[in-house]
């Protein structure tokens, strides 16, 4: 600007343009109009500090009053306290090109989705949901089915069994350990907690094999599992101390296991009790249906028989974690739920491959079993996942930069649900565009229970896909033979879905 006593100059003359002569305003898109009010995030530092003068390892309860009267000057800030404050900012932050361009049409799907969609309601079973929906798409072909649900239940109490017999191993296997330590408190935290990973079902299924949900259907506690979990966690901390103690005053060997064999028949007394006698894993079952021409049908299997559609052994864990190489097998120390079973295994790809692994995969039309941080930049109402759909930095003029690798060195992102691709979206040169996803919170999320992800969404928070060795190459599929790098149970690799 010019000085105080500069003389302004005179105005320029009006120009009057006829509606028919004035140039027609360039056609805007969503995200333009959008950001049309987005705040400055270059905007200069205001000179008002939140820190004393004096100290700035402390905050100034005066400076940041006077900092939050500036703030409220600006009028861009009312407008975000008046929406912000009274509203769920994610809600209102979403942006609307992202919710029109994530749509449910795929040019890429797998031929047969199961149905119905299925509901894991108040419990922590989405990894027991998606394999079971994984596996049940091969039954209602066998068998020539249009609606089916496997028993979720029936692996949920024989995962809770062997978890707290894991739990009790784990603590005869750390007494060397100090009960405080990092490793102990671990175990401790969560001896048998709802989340699994494939592995672990694959342990399962091998182990009891699988039974139809009208044979063993939810009870009360499988669909609330919160009251159960906590009387066997309360539990098995008391047993697990007293495991460490008996040891400690040199208790015979037998004594010992006599102990936990006495806190295995607590165990499963509560779980028989909160979810009822399970079928036998060995005994003959007669399942009853009605096929796709609603013809009367019978079958007599064991549940292990039953499972022999599900080629469960076959498949395996890729997985994309930047803090660590790239065709490297991993594994987690002390995480499992059978007792020198399987271990959880994960082979460390670049996201290229396990991408490209995921549309080989639909292109054979095989449905996927994947993990992901479901809460990131995702609407359960609607249904959709894009990095894209929240503008965070809009309302509250902040800027969020976290690569992939630093929000899993920080805590900020972790594996946290287990679902199941079935379709993708393919552009002109083959490149994914969105992914369909089945989910397991009902018909009301979502579209009818499927989701939309974004290809970006699955770039930044999918950390885990199963899949049949045929589909990725052989350099892959030798990382199985390598020897697992081992990283401790707190690590982020080591949260079950």
């Amino acid at each position: 600007m010019g000085s105080a006593e500069s003389t302004p100059s005179p105005p320029p003359p009006v120009r009057h343009v006829s509606r028919r002569q004035r140039p027609a305003s360039p056609q805007l898109t969503l995200d333009e109009k959008f950001d049309a009010f987005r705040i400055d995030h270059n905007e200069h530092v205001s000179g008002t500090s939140v820190l004393s003068s004096d100290d700035s390892e402390h905050v100034s309860a005066a400076k940041t009053q006077q900092y939050v009267r500036e703030l409220l000057q600006d009028s861009k800030n009312r407008l975000g306290l008046s929406a912000l404050s009274t509203n769920n900012p994610s809600t209102v932050l979403e942006k609307p090109s992202a919710i029109l361009k994530d749509t449910q049409y795929f040019n890429t799907t797998i031929p047969y989705e199961g149905s119905p969609v299925t509901n894991q309601r108040s419990s922590g079973r989405c990894w027991i949901f998606a394999a079971c929906n994984v596996f049940r798409i091969a039954i209602q072909q066998k068998y020539d089915i249009k609606s089916f649900e496997l028993s979720q239940a029936y692996l949920f109490f024989w995962d809770k069994v062997e978890k707290a017999n894991y739990f009790l191993e784990s603590i005869l296997d750390t007494l060397d350990e100090d009960v405080d330590s990092r490793l102990v408190s671990a175990l401790m935290a969560s001896p048998v907690g709802d989340g699994g990973q494939w592995d672990m079902i694959v342990n399962l299924v091998s182990k009891y094999g699988i039974v139809p949900q009208t044979l063993y259907p939810d009870s009360f506690n499988a669909m609330n599992s919160s009251v159960m979990d906590r009387l066997l966690t309360t539990k098995l901390r008391e047993d697990g101390l007293r495991l460490r103690s008996l040891v400690k005053s040199s208790s015979s060997s037998d004594k010992i296991v006599a102990a936990k064999e006495k806190m295995m028949h607590d165990v499963v007394r509560i779980l028989t009790l909160c979810l009822g006698p399970p079928p036998s894993a060995d005994e003959k079952f007669t399942w009853e249906y009605y096929d796709s021409s609603h013809k009367y049908k019978t079958v007599s299997l064991t549940p292990l028989e039953f499972a022999d559609t599900t080629h469960v052994t076959k498949f395996f864990s890729l997985t994309n974690d930047p803090r660590n190489d790239f065709n490297r097998l991993l594994t987690v120390d002390h995480l499992g739920n059978v007792w020198n079973g399987r271990p959880i295994t994960y082979v460390n790809v670049d996201k290229i491959v396990l991408k490209e692994a995921c549309v080989a995969m639909l292109k054979k039309g095989l449905p996927i079993f994947f993990g992901s941080d479901v809460g990131k930049q995702s609407d359960s109402q609607k249904g959709i996942m894009d990095t894209d759909l929240v503008d965070y930095e809009l309302g509250f003029n902040v800027k969020l930069g976290m690569s992939k690798a630093e929000r899993l060195l920080t805590g900020e992102s972790q594996m946290t649900h287990a679902m199941v691709l079935t379709a993708v979206h393919l552009d002109k040169g083959g490149k994914p565009v969105r992914w369909r996803v089945e989910n397991s919170w009902s018909v009301t999320a979502g579209t009818e229970g499927y989701f939309v992800m974004s290809d970006e969404w699955m770039d930044e928070f999918c950390y885990q896909a199963v899949v049949d060795p045929s589909v990725v190459h052989r350099d892959v599929r030798d990382v199985l033979k390598q020897q697992p790098q081992v990283l401790p149970l707190w690590d982020p690799m080591g949260a079950l879905a």
